[in-house]
């Protein structure tokens, strides 16, 4: 037996005094103490039972500076690191080497306000793109409705990393949010709202580059969905002839053809001029147009048909009903396309947009020679005026020269 319950009993001494007695037994010794007043004796055994507890409970009794609140932090802390290798001072240590409090502490949305109208105003100078803005906007407020109330400092590592993999996000995805806010820190940074970049601890995640992925058309799927736009939806025939024909990015939200204006598409000079403010990648680019789209647009002018109709969602969920159009799909099979009828693969980067690389890792080989040619041969069933003769601009004959007699 380590303790029993302490008794205190009324005790006669030789000398005929009285006194009163605390007993009992801890860890095995037996207590046994006088006191002249019942008070004192009834004040002893309340410490003794007090111990006996703590002994059972696994506590002692220690003098200490810290104060109660102290004491229990402590003790709590000490418990978290029960299975880890280093002793308390270890990590104490490294906390106080490593660690800076930031100079201000910023709420999340009060930061991203300021950030976006550093941003606002890196487009104003035409420093950054419309759709890049648009999408730095989109990711920011999705990031402050997943940590609402937050501060900047509050954005750690392991929670900026479960924001990255919400819904279980491919790694594109990933990359993706995490550039964005890659921007956002280092601004942050800058001003101390933080202390440390807490994305050091969180790098990109690769990517595995395969070749020909590209989703695509065939050219019979594309001759089906010209002819549905053409009979159900005329007035989307030059929205979806550009983005076939001359693979202009298709994005109803940042696409390059939501910029693009009538006066661009030169059918007469045979050239689609994509300047900076239109290109995605803010680099310009002529688009040859080729015949089968001068016959389209012909058919179909802008001055009479706009690029992008009123109805022009609803139009294409409804297309997108009927043939698998998604993202990027017309623009894809472009590229494609051109690439089985030129055999340039520089000549399709420029048209494109792209680099090189690009068009051989993605596009190269995925379409024959001969569907390229039947892809390109795609026409309006009606056609107000024949398209060809405008675009294939042969030069003149020249007069016979005078024979000398």
């Amino acid at each position: 037996m380590n303790h029993t319950d302490f008794v205190l009993t009324r005790f006669a001494n030789r000398n005929g005094t009285i006194s009163w007695r605390v007993a009992g037994w801890l860890h095995g010794v037996r207590i046994r103490k006088n006191f002249p007043t019942r008070e004192e004796a009834a004040a002893e055994k309340v410490a003794w039972e007090l111990k006996a507890l703590q002994a059972t409970a696994g506590m002692r009794m220690a003098v200490s500076s810290l104060t109660d609140l102290q004491l229990r932090e402590a003790e709590a802390v000490l418990v978290r690191l029960i299975g880890q290798p280093r002793p308390l001072a270890f990590y104490v240590d490294f906390a106080l080497a490593n660690y800076r409090e930031p100079v201000t502490q910023k709420l999340l949305t009060e930061a991203v306000a300021e950030f976006l109208v550093l941003k606002d105003h890196e487009r104003e100078q035409d420093l950054i793109s419309e759709p890049y803005l648009t999408r730095v906007k989109r990711d920011l407020d999705r990031l402050k409705k997943h940590f609402p109330g937050a501060t900047v400092a509050d954005l750690t590592a392991t929670r900026l990393l479960g924001y990255f993999e919400a819904r279980r996000a491919a790694h594109k995805t990933f990359n993706n949010r995490r550039g964005v806010i890659s921007a956002f820190l280092k601004f942050a940074l800058q001003r101390d709202w933080i202390a440390d970049n807490p994305l050091v601890k969180v790098p990109p995640r690769r990517l595995r580059r395969r070749r020909g992925g590209a989703i695509t058309f065939a050219a019979s799927q594309t001759a089906d969905l010209m002819a549905h736009v053409e009979t159900h939806w005329p007035a989307a025939v030059p929205f979806f002839a550009l983005c076939l024909f001359a693979g202009i990015r298709p994005c109803l939200r940042t696409g390059e053809i939501l910029r693009l204006k009538p006066e661009q598409v030169k059918v007469v000079e045979g050239v689609i001029r994509i300047d900076g403010e239109v290109s995605k990648v803010r680099e310009p680019r002529n688009v040859t147009i080729q015949p089968n789209l001068a016959a389209w647009l012909e058919t179909f002018p802008l001055e009479k048909y706009p690029i992008i109709p009123a109805n022009l969602q609803h139009i294409r969920e409804k297309v997108a009903q009927k043939f698998p159009l998604a993202h990027d799909v017309m623009r894809h099979t472009f590229i494609s396309m051109h690439v089985a009828k030129f055999r340039s693969l520089g000549e399709a980067a420029l048209q494109a947009g792209n680099s090189e690389t690009i068009i051989r890792r993605h596009y190269l080989d995925l379409k024959s020679k001969e569907e390229a040619e039947q892809f390109f041969g795609i026409l309006p069933k009606r056609q107000e005026r024949p398209a060809v003769a405008s675009v294939v601009m042969m030069p003149p004959t020249p007069s016979p020269l005078p024979v000398a007699v």
